[in-house]
């Protein structure tokens, strides 16, 4: 799995000039999440529909991608937001949605990273969680829809007892903490979407790359909510919106247990706790634990 500072380099080759389409329907819209609460970077284009829904695509050529990374960062919360990915041949691609507490050695992230694949071939949806800098934890399942036919739903749930990954109304991943093991759990961590050239690994290992004669690439980004606590200075308690429980206290019951054992089933792709040739020295802790 790449870190952020690879993504952001990806995204960065050669930085182009931000599109903001001026034909839209309601410039003043209350769904106008984009330029409120993100920065953003490479091709980025913001419009709306006729609803006033803001619409915001990312867009990969052959000289950049693009990213856009909240203002604010975050030490807890639930973090959702709606994608249609690229349609047809997107093998070498990587488009993300993913939460960083920055590129540093020891820095935390949780990973919802989509690996583009070629047309009738499944895309992969990669999970992992890093803290403290220590990553290799990925589950990755093949999508059962076609990502591309429409919008989709993706959620990150993330508290002090367990990080929790939800694609629609499905729990598909609980990474769960111990008190004895690295977890995200200190670090405040920003929001993260990017989509870029991921040629070197995304697809096959890297062995089919990404087929530039068909680019631009875009992925399309809507419904963004961030329902979270934000640190309140050095030292200080946290600042949570009212009512918390809802994702505060957050453990799966045996229903969404259920859930994530029919998409660990049905089309899981790869589990770390089974790659005994990455860990040749014995699984990480947790992998006996779950």
């Amino acid at each position: 799995m790449a870190a952020a500072a690879l993504r952001r380099a990806a995204v960065s080759v050669a930085v182009l000039a931000v599109a903001l389409l001026s034909s839209f329907s309601s410039p003043a819209s209350a769904d106008s999440w984009l330029y409120e609460k993100f920065t953003t970077e490479g091709n980025v284009r913001a419009d709306y529909s006729a609803q006033g829904q803001q619409v915001t695509s990312l867009i990969l050529t052959r000289q950049s991608g693009g990213a856009f990374s909240s203002r604010q960062k975050y030490l807890y919360g639930e973090f959702s937001i709606q994608m249609k990915l690229i349609p047809g041949d997107s093998a070498g691609t990587v488009t993300s949605f993913y939460l960083s507490s920055g590129d540093g050695d020891g820095h935390d992230e949780i990973d919802m990273e989509f690996m583009g694949n070629r047309s009738g071939d499944p895309v992969v949806l990669n999970t992992n969680v890093w803290a403290n800098g220590d990553g290799k934890k990925e589950h990755q399942f093949y999508l059962w829809f076609d990502p591309a036919a429409d919008y989709h739903t993706y959620t990150i749930i993330w508290n002090d007892k367990n990080v929790i990954f939800k694609v629609d109304d499905l729990f598909i991943r609980s990474f769960k903490r111990y008190a004895d093991l690295p977890y995200p759990g200190a670090k405040p961590m920003a929001v993260h979407a990017t989509l870029w050239d991921g040629s070197y690994w995304a697809t096959q290992q890297g062995k089919v790359k990404v087929d530039w004669a068909a680019a631009p690439y875009v992925v399309s980004y809507r419904g963004y909510t961030a329902d979270a606590c934000v640190p309140d200075g050095e030292g200080r308690p946290l600042r949570c919106p009212a009512g918390t429980d809802r994702w505060m206290n957050r453990q799966l019951d045996a229903a969404e247990w259920g859930t994530v054992a029919w998409a660990k089933k049905n089309y899981m792709h790869y589990n770390y706790c089974d790659d005994g040739w990455r860990f040749p020295q014995g699984f990480p802790a947790e992998c006996s634990r779950n």
